[in-house]
Order: structure tokens, then sequence, then C-alpha cells
């Protein structure tokens, strides 16, 4: 273990989440080995950025919403601007997190050990089932995760059990080499291919993690469009042409998302 792993910087994105970032980022800074916690406020329309702050956190912000990846790249731009205008240590791991994790985010301890003691480059949180606020199950059609999945495997030959998971560890050099990254919410698959491409280890490690699941409400179903383009989109950037995407084709792409949803609600 190098004096550079052992310190970590929590990267957290967020939009509109005043009600969880407090308890996210408290939940983080007494993560073992993590000195830094810095929130990119991703064009809140709230108190995100004060909430986050009064916590602790090292605020950056966008004045208008541009997407996870590049909330992301800010955050860690900046975390380069303050190790060299205090003339810091670098921090040579990073753990990124959602806003939405509040308490649970205290939990991701195991998230950091691996990468910190050289055992992978890149771990990945594989979470329980997630409940509604109502305690029913999330809704949607597996679709994403699907088209995700294969095509992390058709490009790298390694089969993830969870592509879209936000909540992950990785090196300095890690996070470069998958730099830029993807736009949108295709950044955790592209981040995927790249590091394993560059001949990286990665890890996936089942945690305890709790986040606000969406439901089957119109608003849900749109944001599970955005994720299945910026999805399609980081698949294809990196080559993919003919992935066995079974479920998208019969799905007639994302308007037969649309067509499935209005023959469920009708």
């Amino acid at each position: 273990m190098t004096a550079a792993l052992s310190r970590v910087a929590c990267v957290i994105p967020a939009k509109d989440e005043e009600q969880r970032i407090a308890a996210t980022v408290t939940a983080a800074r007494d993560l073992p080995g993590v000195e830094i916690v810095i929130v990119c406020d991703d064009g809140s329309s709230d108190r995100t950025a004060d909430y986050a702050a009064g916590a602790g956190a090292i605020i950056v912000s966008h004045t208008r919403n541009r997407g996870k990846a590049a909330a992301v790249e800010s955050a860690v731009n900046g975390l380069g601007v303050i190790e060299q205008r205090d003339q810091r240590p670098e921090a040579g791991c990073l753990l990124l997190l959602d806003a939405d994790l509040s308490e649970s985010a205290a939990n991701c301890a195991p998230l950091i050990s691996p990468v910190v003691k050289g055992e992978a480059d890149l771990t990945i949180a594989v979470l329980p089932a997630q409940h509604t606020a109502d305690g029913s199950v999330p809704g949607g059609f597996g679709l994403v995760v699907n088209t995700a999945r294969r095509g992390i495997a058709e490009l790298t030959g390694w089969t993830p059990r969870a592509p879209l998971s936000g909540q992950r560890c990785l090196t300095r050099r890690a996070f470069e080499l998958a730099s830029p990254l993807a736009a949108g919410w295709g950044m955790e698959i592209g981040m995927t291919i790249d590091v394993l491409r560059a001949g990286l280890k990665i890890q996936e490690i089942e945690i305890d993690l709790r986040h606000r699941a969406t439901g089957t409400d119109l608003g849900a179903q749109l944001h599970r469009a955005a994720q299945l383009r910026d999805v399609t989109r980081a698949l294809a950037a990196r080559g993919l042409v003919q992935a066995e995407l079974k479920d998208l084709k019969e799905s007639g792409g994302v308007a037969g998302v649309f067509r499935r949803l209005r023959g469920k609600q009708a």
C-alpha cells in the first residue's frame, strides 16, 4: 500500500438532494481513509449546496444541470485545484457515491479497503433489492440493466452483476484512464469498459446500501429512457456493433418502452 492510496477523496454528484445530502456527507466523512468530501451541485433548484456545505463538504457548483458525468469530472478537477493550492498530498483513491444514500453511506468501507491495499483498481457495490417510499418494488423492465450487462460482456468478456451501480472506489490512475467519462448515465458503463481494457482489476462487493428507488410513473420512465439512451451511446462509442441485446430489440427500442408502459397503465 502506498501513501497516496491510503488517502481517499469522496466525490458526490448531486441535484435537488437537500433532504438526503447532509446525512450522506456526514456518513462519508467518517469512512476510513476519507480526508475530503467534494460535492458537485449540478444545477440544483433547492438548497443542496447549503446542506452539503453545512455537513462539511467542499462545494463545486454548476449553474445549470450538466449531467452526472460532468458533475463527477468537475468535482475531481476541483480536488486537483485544492491539492495544488493548499499543497495537499494527492489523494490516490476516489470514492464515488450517489447523493441519496443518506446514513447507509456509512456501510461503504468495504469498497475502499481492496483499492487501498492494491487488490483491485476499481470496486463496485452490489446493492440489495430496493423498495420505493411506499414499500413497493421499484418499476422498470430491467431493460437498461440488461442492455448494460450484455454490452459490457460482449466488449470485455466480463459480465457484471451491477453494471449501473454508482457506488464505486477506484485509484486516481484508473479514473484518468477512464477519462473523459462517458456522458450522463453512461458514465459507469464507459468506466467499467475502459478500466478493463486497460488491464486493471475490478471487484464487485455486496454492500447494504439504500437509495431512493423510482416507481412506474411517467417521470420514472422518462428517467429510464434517458438512462437507456446514455448507456447505448457509451457502448456504441466503445465499439459495440452487434451485441445480442434481445430485450432491447424485442421492445422496439426506447419507443417500445413507452408502448409497453401505456399498455401496462391501460
